[in-house]
Parts: structure tokens; sequence; C-alpha cells
């Protein structure tokens, strides 16, 4: 992960347990995954659910790791939002924060 934004030089790494919170989204998304893969594989393939659920987790392994970063893009645009709505209503630049 770069340390900055490109774009609008945001910094990306935070104080430590800063991501905590994109843990629980991967996590929710992580079982989104598997839960639908192995719904489609017990569907398409009329496996036992045992044998699709072990199917769904070994195909998402792969996975994982683009999720892992997705979750932390989502927690950061949803930090950065919540921030900027928080200092519209106390009329305050972010940049003072």
């Amino acid at each position: 992960m770069n340390e900055r934004c490109p774009v609008c030089d945001l910094k990306f790494e935070r104080e430590e347990g800063y991501f905590l919170g994109a843990m629980y989204i991967s996590y929710g998304l992580a079982l989104i995954f598997i839960i639908g893969l192995a719904g489609l594989l017990w569907a398409l393939l009329h496996w036992s659910i045992r044998k699709s659920v072990i199917s769904a987790v070994l195909l998402f392994l792969p996975a994982a790791p683009l999720i892992a970063l997705f979750s932390r893009v989502l927690w950061i645009y949803l930090d950065r939002r919540l921030i900027l709505h928080h200092t519209l209503e106390l009329q305050i630049s972010p940049l003072e924060l």
C-alpha cells in the first residue's frame, strides 16, 4: 500500500490500531463471498453443504489479500466521510484536526 495518495496527498498510514474497523469490514465481505460461493456451488453442482463450504473457502483464499486491501480503502472512505461531516457541523477546517 502506498504511504500517501498520489492525487490528494492523503496519508494512508495512520496511528497504530487505526485499521481495526477494516478487519470487521473484511470479515463481513469474506462471509458474504464465501456464503454466496458455497450456495452457488451447492445449487449448481449438487454437492453436500460441507463440500461446498470447504471448496468455497479454498476458492476464497486467493482473494483474501484483495478483500483486505479493499476493506482498508472502505474504512478510510468511511473515516474521511465522518471527519468531513463532523468538521462541517463544527465549521472548522479538516486541516485543523
